[in-house]
């Protein structure tokens, strides 16, 4: 086990037709991240961040079978609107870092990746590129590559009711 530092980066790249403080309020406030955590099935039950350079978030992803994993980190770099860079470990429910073997994973996986969010405002519509670095195979990338698109698609829905519901509130004004 090691820490982030070494092994392969993933790197993804999407464009939301929404503002760009909407993409950061996915990524920042627990109650509209819990809406979009995790691929295509899984639910978040629970949803802690500590916005702010040395604090931590927490986060549970339900399978469709009940399994929980959960995810810690520690906010390395926050430059709002614009960049979340922080530590990415699998956790016990309490926040303790444990290894990927724990949920019967790849016993070689690190303790420890390393995730960074870029927003870029694009005229309106936001340009957001996560890099998520420290991967020890290819199939442990493209594991990530295919959760990471699929609670991107969820983001993406997510995003889309935030605008309508922004939008009506403004007719209703």
């Amino acid at each position: 086990m090691t820490k982030a530092g070494g092994g392969k980066e993933l790197e993804i790249v999407r464009l939301f037709n929404v503002p760009r403080e909407l993409v950061w309020k996915a990524w920042t406030d627990p109650e509209v991240m819990m809406r979009w955590w995790g691929p295509k099935g899984y639910t978040c039950p629970a949803c802690r961040i500590d916005l702010e350079v040395g604090g931590t978030y927490l986060n549970c992803m339900r399978s469709p079978e009940d399994q929980d994993y959960w995810s810690t980190g520690v906010y390395k770099e926050i430059v709002e609107p614009e960049r979340i860079v922080a530590s990415d470990s699998f956790s016990d429910e309490k926040g303790n870092v444990v290894p990927a073997s724990h949920y019967g994973m790849n016993p070689d996986f690190p303790l420890e990746l390393l995730v960074t969010v870029t927003l870029e405002d694009q005229g309106g519509d936001t340009k957001l590129t996560l890099k998520h670095a420290g991967f020890p195979s290819e199939e442990d990338l493209e594991g990530a590559r295919v959760g990471w698109n699929e609670s991107f698609g969820k983001l993406a829905a997510v995003l889309r009711k935030e605008m309508r519901s922004r939008t009506r509130g403004k007719k209703a004004a």
